[in-house]
């Protein structure tokens, strides 16, 4: 399946070549534009994730790889001490970024910035970033925030601000390859990944998180 959000840009080349091709008889004008839409088909592809049964597993909210796991002070939602995940996706990874848990999103708010390529230490301070303000079911907060990079200068989100997610759907998109940063507190966290794994979005699991006692189901309408 292909994202909506990526139907304009598979569709233009494979067009643009076949028009192209018709008016000045040139056949590679139409093979051109059916690769370049091949290409943009596979970066856009959007295929259905099951996550782990299982409410107390928060699950990576990107394809990727891990490049960050440690500790710091979560001042902007959290405000606590907590653990931060960094999850890059090069280009060849599915780009749709996925809700973490079942959770209610609190608030979503962007902050402009630069584009250093993702990869690299400091693109979390200085990059464009969109902020997902979640939490969980059992009221445990959890912090998503998709970081610009060099090449992907859009972030795109799919929910807005008090939708309530069931762990796994999809949350939002970044065009063309950057990171994604997950903050969970520490406070009864168990880290379940290490520096380098490849991760999956909506299935791989990040972090066990005990349910709260007083935690409250979700329940499907």
């Amino acid at each position: 399946m292909i994202n909506k959000e990526g139907l304009p840009w598979v569709v233009t080349p494979g067009l643009l070549g076949a028009v192209l091709g018709h008016l000045t008889k040139r056949k590679d004008l139409l093979y051109g534009g059916a690769l370049a839409s091949l290409a943009l088909a596979w970066f856009f592809r959007d295929p259905d994730r099951y996550p782990p049964f299982d409410r107390e597993i928060i699950v990576s909210p990107a394809d990727g790889r891990i490049v960050a796991i440690k500790k710091v002070k979560e001042d902007k939602f959290l405000n606590t001490e907590a653990y931060q995940i960094g999850i890059f996706m090069n280009v060849c990874d599915v780009h749709v970024n996925r809700a973490p848990a079942t959770c209610r999103v609190v608030d979503i708010w962007h902050e402009p910035g630069e584009y250093l390529p993702a990869d690299k230490e400091e693109a979390f301070e200085k990059n464009e970033k969109r902020y997902y303000a979640l939490e969980r079911l059992d009221g445990v907060p959890l912090l998503l925030v998709q970081v610009a990079g060099l090449l992907a200068r859009r972030t795109v989100p799919f929910v807005k601000k008090g939708d309530e997610l069931l762990a796994s759907e999809r949350i939002g998109m970044i065009k063309f390859g950057s990171r994604v940063e997950l903050f969970v507190p520490v406070d009864k966290a168990k880290i379940l990944v290490n520096m380098g794994h490849k991760v999956r979005a909506g299935e791989s699991p990040l972090i066990f998180y005990p349910w709260e006692a007083n935690g409250q189901e979700k329940t499907e309408e």
